[in-house]
């Protein structure tokens, strides 16, 4: 099945809440605020008690409860609220396909996603866009077993002998994770930042350009 009929089956593909899709964008936009945040989350119950949940756990929990979502931005600050709202639509729009294990999956993700954070801070690069670059690195793989789960599970099975991934699928495919997880971001509008750090992750180095956040989850993979 080649990548553009899987993009174009809309049933297949996992629907990102819009407010997830407006906090990825925000990351363009040095003029958001607290209050748009606050506001954007605010319209989605689910969200809003993830939020309220967070923000009077033990962790963040000051001397009060908090009720409103405006209460908890001030307490958890902006870039923890952005991360676990990314975190938790991710989360809750992708359902495991056949021979998948979802919960290691988004271990992993989450994984390299701190790793990317970190690396992120010893760059000039922003370390909660490394963050969601980090988390959204293998999407395009899950893309992949969602579409194709029984050539994608004995994809897997060579890969755990020590074979390529990217090298396997392009010859199974005629393309891999990475340009699945691109062209998925493209769909959902995200910034161009994601799409090319997504895209170039196996070998940031081999164009002619590139791209500090693709290099990023490159080091980040490694470690």
């Amino acid at each position: 099945m080649e990548l553009n009929a899987i993009l174009s089956n809309a049933s297949q593909l996992p629907k990102i809440p819009k407010v997830v899709q407006e906090l990825i964008a925000s990351f363009n936009d040095d003029d958001v605020s607290t209050e748009d945040i606050s506001s954007k989350i605010g319209k989605d119950q689910v969200l809003t008690a993830k939020v309220l949940r967070m923000a009077n756990s033990s962790r963040f929990g000051g001397n009060r409860t908090i009720g409103t979502v405006d209460e908890a931005v001030i307490r958890l600050g902006f870039s923890a609220l952005r991360t676990l709202v990314l975190a938790s639509g991710f989360v809750s729009s992708f359902k495991a396909p056949e021979g998948f294990d979802l919960n290691q999956f988004w271990r992993d993700s989450f994984e390299i996603a701190e790793l990317c954070k970190w690396v992120g801070r010893f760059t000039d690069v922003d370390p909660e866009m490394a963050y969601t670059c980090g988390m959204m690195h293998n999407i395009g793989e899950l893309l992949i077993h969602m579409a194709m789960p029984e050539e994608a599970v004995e994809i897997d099975q060579v890969v755990a002998k020590g074979a390529d991934r990217i090298a396997m699928e392009n010859n199974q495919f005629g393309f891999d994770y990475t340009m699945a997880g691109s062209e998925l971001a493209r769909l959902w509008k995200f910034p161009e930042t994601i799409q090319y750090a997504l895209l170039g992750q196996g070998d940031p180095m081999a164009g002619e350009d590139v791209y500090p956040y693709a290099v990023i989850i490159y080091v980040a993979k490694y470690l």
